[in-house]
């Protein structure tokens, strides 16, 4: 029998600039347990961080800061070259904002999760990855950080003695090494799909691949994971529900 495994649900949000919205923020907020808020540099600015936090608030959501490489224009999915000590400012720079939103309407930083290409990057280069995860600790001794299990992630949280909390991704894909396949555009998802990879992580601790009929066992270390759904893949609201409702499902057969 599979070790039981907790879950969450978390979803990218904020990530409009000015005029332009990204996804139904209000709609994806009220199915989800963590929220991840564009801090500036990849989308938002200070009219919708201080709405996406509201709507966090007006649901009870948990919020984390979504720091990224400066590139608007490339959506913070394109790599760059960024000193240890750069990306530690960059970061502490980007979450202050959200923090002072934070403080405004009574709420906490509940974690950080790093946005597109510096996500991947920091998953590869250990140093990169303490320099990032150690900002976490400026905001508070109990801010944790999401990331891949298995990576540069995981042993730099341990090394900075960070609680680190696993995440998989129900509208992206996973190679036969597990290697996430981060992309530039967000293409559509079968719901079928979701479902099947969705249950399939939470009642066999198996991980869905790109190749047919392989699939990858989660470590025996990891009790719980946060699935992420992004809130620019096309019916993002739709998967978003679907994924809580077996979340939620999972979690209650848990305590029976």
């Amino acid at each position: 029998m599979a070790r039981p495994l907790k879950a969450t649900v978390n979803c990218d949000l904020g990530e409009g600039y000015s005029l332009y919205r990204m996804g139904d923020d209000e709609e994806l907020m009220k199915t989800i347990h963590l929220a991840n808020v564009a801090c500036g540099f990849h989308a938002s600015d200070w009219d919708i961080m201080n709405q996406t936090v509201t709507y966090a608030k007006l649901y009870n959501v948990k919020v984390g800061a979504h720091p990224s490489l400066p590139d608007k224009q490339g959506f913070g999915r394109r790599e760059m070259k960024i000193s240890d000590t750069e990306l530690f400012n960059c970061f502490v720079y980007q979450a202050g904002a959200l923090f002072g939103f934070l403080k405004l309407h009574g709420m906490e930083m509940h974690h950080f999760k790093p946005h597109g290409a510096i996500y991947g990057q920091m998953a590869r280069d250990l140093e990169l990855a303490r320099a990032g995860i150690r900002a976490c600790k400026v905001f508070g001794d109990k801010v944790a950080f999401v990331g891949l299990a298995g990576t540069m992630h995981e042993a730099a949280a341990s090394m900075e003695k960070v609680k680190f909390i696993p995440e998989w991704f129900a509208d992206l894909k996973y190679d036969e090494t597990g290697k996430l396949l981060i992309t530039k555009t967000h293409d559509p998802v079968k719901e079928e799909d979701v479902v099947d990879r969705v249950n399939r992580l939470l009642q066999s601790r198996l991980i869905t691949t790109n190749v047919s009929g392989k699939f990858l066992p989660l470590g025996d270390n990891v009790e719980e994971v946060t699935i992420c759904v992004h809130s620019d893949t096309p019916g993002a609201v739709k998967i978003a529900q679907l994924v809580k409702k077996l979340v939620d499902e999972h979690n209650l057969s848990l305590r029976l």
